[in-house]
């Protein structure tokens, strides 16, 4: 039986925790063979040894603009090609000094857009250039927010975060109207409030949690988990999504078309 991923090598760039973990073992699953970058040594052995013969891991920093490149060298070193980056990396700026608007500190800022938007451009620029020195097609897939577009100011005034995010939507769509004629799909998911170790702030306060329980109201009114995502992610880097490309998928258990209460 074929599967969603059959040959295709990609890179997943944040693929060592998380929902980059989980969309890791999704993708091997569906049989795929991937390169995993994540910040530590450790995390990347640890998620190496479950994913098996199908995975290697690198370890570096994704505010690097060298680190995809070495990813997309070592994909190709070890399975022979690459067709695909899935870009997860990045992380809240609250502890750096990010916050509602008049309250970020200059470096607050600096440092959150680098950990979320200017890890993406230098991904996304390593990945074009590969395709285009391979002569190929391929796919990009980025992970952006439901706070871009969609704001929860009594829980979630991280305004960096948000800028940078929707930065990520900007990106990817200009991305995806410039390539489109080298067949180069370049795509988004924007998820709501998912339980992973970044989100661990939210998941301790029973306010936020009542808060989600409203607007998110799918399922019984829950926090995602990631594999929640895998899905969306497995689709989007596959030939099923062929003809989709400049697209940003939310996968946040109706947020977007829910009042909540902020």
């Amino acid at each position: 039986m074929n599967q969603a991923l059959d040959n295709k090598t990609i890179v997943i760039v944040g693929g060592t925790t998380g929902l980059g973990l989980s969309a890791a073992k999704a993708f091997v699953s569906e049989g795929a063979q991937i390169v995993v970058v994540g910040r530590n040594a450790d995390s990347v052995a640890k998620a190496e040894s479950p994913l098996g013969q199908a995975a290697r891991g690198l370890a570096g920093d994704a505010t690097d603009p060298q680190t995809t490149l070495e990813a997309i060298g070592l994909a190709k070193r070890e399975f022979g090609g690459f067709d695909g980056l899935y870009h997860v990396a990045g992380g809240s700026g609250r502890a750096m000094g990010d916050g509602p608007l008049h309250e970020i500190s200059d470096d607050g800022w600096r440092q959150t857009i680098d950990l979320n938007l200017t890890s993406v451009f230098n991904s996304n620029r390593a990945a074009l250039r590969e395709f285009a020195a391979l002569g190929q097609g391929g796919v990009i897939l980025n992970m952006t927010s439901v706070l871009a577009d969609s704001p929860a100011p009594s829980h979630f005034a991280t305004h960096a975060y948000a800028a940078a995010k929707a930065g990520i939507v900007g990106l990817t769509k200009s991305a995806a109207a410039q390539y489109a004629t080298q067949n180069i799909r370049v795509n988004a998911i924007a998820p709501a409030l998912v339980a992973t170790p970044m989100s661990g702030r939210a998941q301790a306060s029973d306010e936020i949690m009542s808060f989600i329980k409203q607007k998110q109201p799918l399922d019984g009114g829950r926090i995602g988990m990631p594999e929640d995502l895998d899905g969306a992610a497995v689709f989007l880097m596959s030939a099923a999504a062929s003809f989709i490309t400049g697209q940003v998928l939310a996968v946040d258990g109706g947020w977007n078309v829910s009042e909540g209460e902020g």
